[in-house]
């Protein structure tokens, strides 16, 4: 098994104060705390023992129970009744190699290791001996005044980078820790005081898993039947999955053949096929959240229910399918029975009107009926209840959340949808439910948002025109309709795509006469200082679009350069250009004394029009030809694709060709190709298509700039 990391409470008697440490660790536990440590020095081993006892009950398998240093003491506890997980040791304490010797290959054996010393020692053990490393401290901490030199989050990382083993950061590890732990490597936080001495360990908790899954999809599994018609069962769970943001997994309980209009055969491969399948799950992969659907019969259930005490995993939201639509009873009494037992492993049921009535053995007559078997329901499995309406008449379909431990009522209203689209209904909830709470939903939000995805797939179902009975619901909807079915590009792709897209315009710049007269030094003055007359125009009116550019830019580094883009255009090229054009006074009246060719106009025009348009990602993909063009052509001239003699340094023009392969605009063009890019790459597809466009469009208006020189007749 794969031990879940992510948050590993190490208890502290002084920081839990009146409180004490029981109750701190079952508002942890409720919270998402997936390992408990019990580390108390001054205590007896008999009083660990005791304690461990006490733990065991109050964690009731929501959570791993293991002991700081006392092996001795979590045998005897065991011996005793108490579910002790495992040990966590010191570099002195008892030998790890006793420890497995004597827990058993199925314990969780962790060791505290901070310097390569240790961890040369840990890879001399034999493989399997240790689970999991301790790495730390962190930062200074008063819990362990006896600590070694700090590592800080680099040292961290460089220790777990050399780890063969799971590596768990503690010693003064705050919530604010979680993301630049985990970006370390860190596969979990071992938190002390952040916890003990919080006011609300379970908020706080929960708070740390929500950072620490944060950006990540959750891992849920189903286990279920299989629909070879797509609607229901594993088939509908995993697109509720994907559907509400979670990565799903399958173990398939039984084989069904049916299609929108019915079942007509299931068969049941052997239970410990499907003991087979959970294994191999949990000894590769951590499981976030379970969802179970159809178990066919008492010797299933069983093994669910030894796997999931064996694994434990954070959430489990079963769907209790005991009851068809036609009102048959679907299991026998023994599977029933089993099947009863299995509810207080859940942490939320999700039955329809049918299965609660068979559940609290009471006839449902309406709603307030319901909502007080559910609560019946509730305190005698300790999990939450969703009641779900959907079968009451009426125009109505109200569901409730109702959980007697916690004393939540939450009632959800709801307008029946007219659909025949129904199939796979409480499969999909029950499945986008436990993906929800994964994500670090509290159970009325997810309640709450999962609905919503149902009822707008359900509204949809119609549009499948999948068979002839009662239909699916359309689970990816919402996502197609608000999302669309268009990949996202990478940076990299669009890069190679918009160039490709260009290869004509690159072609016809290559053939123009101008630029090839510009290699091989043919060109006459005259079209050269006219096009240089029209780029000087260019120039002082594309920098106050560059500087818009740097108004609008999202972040710091490109706002910079924009606008260091912009002072270049016009202290470093446009002084070149005077050079030629008003030598005697620099850059002045005489160097933009030309009237704009048509040409140019409509370059410029371009370009404001999109600079004045408001959105920036598209003005930076209009700005981009000028950069990538000229900074290409140059390379090119300089390597010999347009003759030797455009490298010659007597050619008449060779200054400026110089400018074109200057490496500090081949630099500026890298960055600015990287910006478009990466802003193309990020956007919708209406906007990158908008981007591509643009870029397009200047592309063209740069061809034609070009060509300007010699289709039109300077004036003198």
């Amino acid at each position: 098994m794969i031990a879940d990391l992510s948050l590993y409470l190490v208890t502290d008697p002084g920081l839990c104060g009146e409180r004490g440490v029981v109750e701190t660790v079952r508002q942890a536990v409720d919270g998402g705390v997936r390992i408990v440590q019990l580390r108390d020095k001054s205590a007896t081993d008999a009083e660990i023992v005791d304690q461990l006892l006490e733990l065991s009950r109050a964690i009731d398998g929501r959570a791993l129970l293991v002991v700081n240093d006392r092996l001795d003491a979590a045998v005897t506890a065991r011996e005793r009744g108490a579910r002790v997980d495992g040990v966590h040791l010191g570099q002195g304490d008892a030998s790890v190699l006793r420890a497995r010797a004597v827990l058993g290959p199925d314990a969780l054996i962790g060791l505290t290791a901070n310097s390569p010393a240790h961890l040369e020692a840990v890879l001399a053990l034999p493989p399997g001996t240790v689970d999991h490393l301790g790495v730390g401290v962190i930062r200074p901490t008063s819990t362990k005044p006896d600590h070694p030199p700090a590592l800080g989050i680099e040292g961290f990382r460089a220790f777990a980078a050399a780890s063969p083993l799971p590596c768990v950061a503690i010693g003064g590890v705050g919530i604010d820790d979680n993301e630049a732990l985990r970006e370390a490597g860190a596969a979990g936080l071992a938190v002390v005081s952040a916890l003990c001495a919080a006011e609300d360990p379970r908020g706080v908790a929960a708070d740390f898993r929500r950072r620490w899954h944060a950006g990540a999809a959750p891992r849920v599994l189903s286990i279920a039947g299989s629909d070879p018609s797509g609607g229901a069962g594993i088939q509908a769970d995993l697109k509720s999955i994907a559907a509400n943001g979670g990565y799903g997994m399958a173990a398939i309980t039984a084989l069904t053949v049916q299609n929108t209009q019915g079942v007509r055969g299931v068969h049941v491969p052997p239970a410990e096929f499907l003991r087979a399948q959970l294994e191999a799950l949990s000894d590769d992969i951590v499981i976030d959240a379970v969802k179970i659907g159809m178990l066919a019969d008492a010797e299933v259930i069983r093994v669910v229910g030894a796997w999931l005490d064996a694994v434990r995993p954070p959430i489990v939201v079963l769907d209790p399918v005991m009851v068809a639509t036609s009102g048959d009873r679907l299991l026998d009494p023994e599977a029933e029975g089993a099947l009863r037992r299995l509810l207080r492993r859940a942490h939320l049921i999700t039955p329809n009107l049918a299965e609660l009535a068979v559940l609290t053995g009471r006839h449902l007559d309406d709603w307030p009926d319901a909502l007080a078997a559910a609560e019946e329901l509730s305190a005698e499995i300790g999990a939450a209840v969703l009641v779900k309406g959907g079968h009451l008449h009426g125009d109505d379909a109200p569901d409730a959340l109702i959980d007697a431990r916690r004393g939540w009522r939450q009632e959800f209203a709801g307008t029946r949808i007219d659909t025949r689209n129904t199939h796979g209904t409480g499969c999909s909830l029950s499945s986008a439910l436990a993906t929800r709470l994964a994500r670090g939903e509290d159970a009325p939000t997810a309640v709450r948002t999962a609905r919503a995805w149902l009822r707008e797939s359900l509204r949809n179902g119609e549009s499948l025109r999948v068979g002839r009975g009662h239909g699916p619901v359309s689970h990816f909807s919402g996502l197609w309709s608000r999302g669309g079915v268009d990949t996202r590009p990478a940076a990299a792709e669009i890069e190679a795509e918009w160039w490709q897209h260009i290869a004509g315009i690159r072609r016809a710049i290559d053939d123009l006469p101008f630029i090839r007269a510009l290699a091989d030094g043919t060109l006459d003055r005259e079209p050269f200082v006219f096009y240089l007359a029209q780029d000087a125009l260019y120039l002082r009116d594309y920098a106050r679009v560059l500087a818009e550019a740097a108004r609008l830019a999202p972040s710091s580094a490109e706002q910079a350069f924009w606008a260091n883009s912009a002072h270049g255009a016009i202290v470093g090229e446009l002084e070149l250009h005077a050079s030629w054009l008003s030598p005697s006074q620099g850059v002045g009246a005489e160097t933009f004394a030309s009237e704009p060719s048509s040409t140019t106009t409509a370059y410029l025009d371009h370009l404001r029009s999109v600079a004045f348009g408001g959105d920036h990602r598209v003005l930076v993909a209009a700005l981009l030809p000028c950069f990538w063009l000229y900074t290409d052509l140059g390379r090119r001239l300089h390597a010999g694709e347009f003759g030797d003699h455009a490298r010659d340094p007597r050619h008449p023009y060779a200054s400026w060709l110089e400018t074109y392969a200057d490496p500090v605009f081949a630099e500026a063009t890298r960055q600015a190709i990287d910006i478009v890019t990466a802003a193309a790459s990020s956007a919708d597809h209406e906007t990158r298509e908008r981007m591509r466009r643009a870029f397009e469009v200047s592309s063209a208006h740069e061809l034609a700039f070009f060509a300007a020189p010699l289709e039109v007749r300077p004036v003198v």
